[in-house]
């Protein structure tokens, strides 16, 4: 522990059970040694980056952005704050600055942990919902992006499935049944009126060249929210890395 501070973990376990991303092949973990022939337990484990708690890193979208050890300390432990949006937002819904100014004390260069609410759905959760927690969450749209500039947010970190609206990625696509759903919802004939194409996945193509990146499927602690803490991710050193799964910790 560290004199004067504690620790709160705002990560997901991580295991076999794990989802992926939709459209990303699940984790398979098996021992290759066991203690009953070779007397030493030995795991291999073969997934995807974008499995439970990750940091999606510049590499991820752009050919030529930083990899994951590129990153350094200092940009992932820094002063951060937890909005707590999960009653002004449901299914489908678009979140805004201005919801995210009045949840919380946001200042320039903060770490950004944008609570939903939709952790309450994700796989370990006794109301796991895998549609609720990875199709249907609330996302941004192109004014959360420029707030995002403006603001010169360090990083940001979500509680659901992806920063970007489950309507801008390829889950409108793979799910038409819900792409209706949500049309419905935002009362269009087409997504397109909502979600343009220029904007696909803004979250990740706009954000990403100014080096703004996220954290997706973590999860905060009730007392935390709308506190300002500091908060730690904690990838891997990993040279050449798109992405990696991580360790967050905020510490008050």
């Amino acid at each position: 522990m560290l004199d004067g501070y504690e620790m709160y973990d705002l990560t997901q376990p991580w295991s076999q059970e794990t989802p992926a991303w939709p459209t990303y092949d699940n984790p398979k973990i098996w021992y290759e040694k066991s203690l009953d022939t070779e007397k030493v337990n030995g795991q291999k484990i073969e997934f995807m980056n974008h499995t439970g708690t990750h940091l999606d890193g510049e590499k991820h979208f752009i050919a030529h952005g930083r990899d994951i050890a590129d990153m350094s300390l200092n940009e992932l432990v820094g002063d951060g704050v937890i909005a707590d949006i999960s009653d002004q937002v449901g299914d489908y819904d678009i979140y805004t600055s201005e919801m995210i100014e009045q949840a919380a004390d946001v200042r320039k260069g903060d770490i950004l942990f944008i609570h939903t609410g939709y952790q309450d759905h994700a796989w370990h959760r006794e109301e796991a919902d895998p549609h609720k927690f990875f199709c249907k969450h609330p996302g941004p749209n192109a004014e959360f992006a420029e707030w995002c500039k403006e603001m010169e947010i360090n990083y940001l970190i979500l509680d659901c499935g992806s920063a970007d609206h489950p309507m801008n990625t390829v889950i409108r696509d793979i799910r038409p049944e819900l792409a209706r759903e949500a049309a419905e919802h935002f009362e269009v004939d087409d997504l397109d009126e909502v979600f343009p194409p220029e904007g696909y996945q803004l979250m990740h193509t706009e954000l990403f060249p100014e080096g703004i990146v996220h954290v997706e499927n973590a999860q905060v602690p009730t007392e935390l929210l709308g506190e300002r803490v500091q908060i730690g991710t904690f990838p891997w050193r990993f040279r050449g890395g798109e992405s990696s799964v991580s360790r967050c910790v905020a510490f008050k």
